[in-house]
C-alpha cells in the first residue's frame, strides 16, 4: 500500500504492480493505454473500425438445457422435467414456459444448443474455458476475453475498459481460478470490480470514493495530487517505470475524481419504470448497470448472476441442500433472468446499441438428462445451450441440434473456444494475434485453427 501521507520513502522493484501503487485495489484494475497497447494497435490486432462492445452474462451454476432452451416434451417424464415449452415470436422456436418475456424477443437472439467440452465436469473448468477459450494448465492463468479486449483497445472517456458486476465468482467447489482476470497479461489489465449490489437502495461503488486519508486533498485539483506524493515517489522518479506509472496514476485518480465516472455508475439517474422493467434484484440491476456503462464508454461488461453455488438459490439444481431445487427455475431464478435479459435486449435496441453490442448469456455446463433421486439434475458438460445477441448476430435462429434427450450434439457441435472466437470476431479482434506470457511463451488469442461460429453472423 502507498499512502500519500506517509513520510517514509517507498522503494519499488522492476516487477511492481499498480496494486502496490494505489491503496484502492480496484483502482489498479484498469486497462490503461501502455506501450503494449501501442504495439498491439500497430500490429493490427483489432481489424475493424466498428468499435463494438460486449456484455457477458455469466449464469453461474450451469442452467439445464432441458428446462430452458432445448426442451424435449416427447421424452419420458424423468427426462423432460416439470416445465412445458411455449411459443416464441419466431415461428418454430420454442423455449421454456419459465421465460415468457424472453419468448417475446426471440427474434433478437440466437440459441446455440450444442456446447460441449470433455474436461472435468466441475464449475471452475467451465468458468475458465467459457471466458478465456482455454483450460488452465501448468499454473498459467489465461486472460478473460474482456481483459484481452481492454489490453488491445484501451480505455474510453476515463472509464475502465472492462467492468465486472457485481462481484467476481467465489467458491464453487473446485478451488481453481475462474478465468475472470487478466491472467498472464498482468494485474493492470484486470477488470474493474464494482464490489457492490446495484439493487441496494444505497448503491455506491466503493472504489469511486476517495480513501479517508486523502479526504483533505481537493478533488477539483486533480493535478495537484502528484505534488502531494512526490516525497514518497522520490525513488521511483529515477526508474524506468516513472513515466508509465505517472500515466497509470493519473488515469486511476481521474476515475476516482471524475464526475463523469461517478455519473456513469449512478443508477439513480435511470427512470424508475425502466429499473422496474429490468427487475429490482441484483441480476436485473446489474444488467441495467452494464448497459449504462457500455453506453458511456466501457468496452466490456461481465455480469455474474451469482457468486457461489453453495447455500444460495442458483442454476445449480442438484435438488438438495446446499444446492438448489429444480422448482427455483420457475419461482426465482427463471423470472430473474426472464426480466433482466429481455429488458436488456429491448433497451439496447431502443437506444440503437444492439447492433454494436454483443450480448452473450451462458453457463459453464448443462445438466444431466435424467432427473436424479433428489429431484434435480447434476453436472453435464457433454451438452448445453447458450444465447448470442447483438454485435452482428442474426437473431431468431437455432444453431446445432441434439439427440432425443439433449445429452449430446448430433449436428454442429460447438466448443468453448469457438464461443470466445465468436466474441472476438464480433469485436473485430484478429484471431491470430499473439499475446506474450512470462518467460516469452506466446499464445494466439484463441488456439490456432479455432474458428468463430459463423452461422451466427449470416
Amino acid at each position: 500500500m502507498l499512502r500519500i501521507d506517509a513520510e517514509k520513502t517507498v522503494h519499488f522493484c522492476d516487477g511492481m504492480s499498480r496494486r502496490d501503487l494505489l491503496h484502492a485495489g480496484a483502482l489498479s484494475l484498469l486497462g490503461f493505454g501502455l506501450p503494449q497497447l501501442a504495439a498491439a494497435k500497430e500490429a493490427g490486432a483489432v481489424k475493424n473500425d466498428t468499435d463494438r462492445n460486449c456484455i457477458f452474462l455469466f449464469l453461474v451454476g450451469g442452467p439445464s438445457q432441458l428446462d430452458t432452451f432445448d426442451m424435449k416434451p416427447d421424452a419420458p417424464a424423468e427426462i423432460r422435467g416439470p416445465y412445458k415449452p411455449i411459443k416464441t415470436n419466431v415461428p418454430g422456436i420454442q423455449i421454456s414456459e419459465i421465460f415468457p418475456n424472453v419468448a417475446k424477443v426471440a427474434d433478437k437472439f440466437a440459441i446455440v444448443r450444442t456446447l460441449h467440452h470433455s474436461a472435468a465436469g466441475v464449475h471452475d473448468t467451465g468458468h475458465q474455458m467459457m471466458q478465456t477459450g482455454r483450460l488452465f494448465l501448468n499454473g498459467l492463468e489465461q486472460p478473460h476475453a474482456g481483459c484481452v479486449y481492454g489490453y488491445l483497445k484501451g480505455t474510453r472517456n476515463n472509464l475502465p475498459a472492462h467492468v465486472m458486476i457485481p462481484k467476481p465468482i467465489g467458491p464453487t467447489g473446485g478451488n481453481m481460478p475462474h478465468g475472470q482476470n487478466a491472467g498472464f497479461l498482468g494485474k493492470q489489465y484486470d477488470p474493474f470490480i464494482v464490489n457492490a449490489d446495484p439493487s441496494d437502495p444505497n448503491f455506491e461503488v466503493p472504489d469511486l470514493l476517495p480513501p479517508d486519508y486523502i479526504s483533505a486533498v481537493r478533488l477539483d485539483r486533480r493535478r495537484s495530487l502528484r505534488a502531494a506524493v512526490e516525497q514518497s515517489m522520490a525513488a521511483l522518479e529515477t526508474s524506468e517505470n516513472a513515466q508509465l506509472l505517472d500515466s497509470a496514476f493519473e488515469n486511476a485518480y481521474s476515475l476516482a475524481s471524475s464526475p463523469e465516472a461517478r455519473e456513469a455508475f449512478d443508477l439513480s439517474k435511470e427512470p424508475d419504470a425502466l429499473r422496474d422493467r429490468y427487475g429490482r434484484n441484483k441480476f436485473g440491476q446489474s444488467c441495467l448497470l452494464a448497459r449504462r456503462l457500455i453506453e458511456r464508454g466501457v468496452r466490456f461488461s461481465t455480469v455474474n448472476m451469482f457468486e457461489t453455488v453453495f447455500n444460495e438459490i442458483t442454476w445449480d439444481i442438484h435438488g438438495s441442500a446446499p444446492f438448489s431445487p429444480i422448482e427455483c427455475y420457475q419461482n426465482l431464478v427463471g423470472p430473474m433472468f426472464d426480466k433482466g435479459y429481455s429488458a436488456l435486449l429491448t433497451d439496447l435496441e431502443e437506444r440503437g446499441m444492439l447492433e454494436n453490442t454483443m450480448v452473450v448469456a451462458m453457463g459453464e455446463f448443462g445438466r444431466t438428462p435424467k432427473i436424479n433421486p433428489a429431484g434435480g439434475r447434476d453436472h453435464w458438460p457433454q451438452c448445453w445451450s447458450i444465447l448470442f445477441a447483438g454485435g452482428g448476430v442474426q437473431g431468431g435462429q437455432i444453431v446445432g441440434a441434439t439427440d432425443e434427450i439433449a445429452s449430446e450434439p448430433v449436428d454442429r457441435p460447438v466448443t468453448p473456444a469457438e464461443v470466445v472466437a465468436s466474441v472476438y470476431h464480433s469485436l473485430g479482434v484478429d484471431l491470430e494475434h499473439v499475446l506474450t506470457a512470462p518467460g516469452g511463451r506466446i499464445f494466439p488469442v484463441v488456439d490456432f485453427g479455432v474458428k468463430p461460429i459463423m452461422e451466427l453472423f449470416s
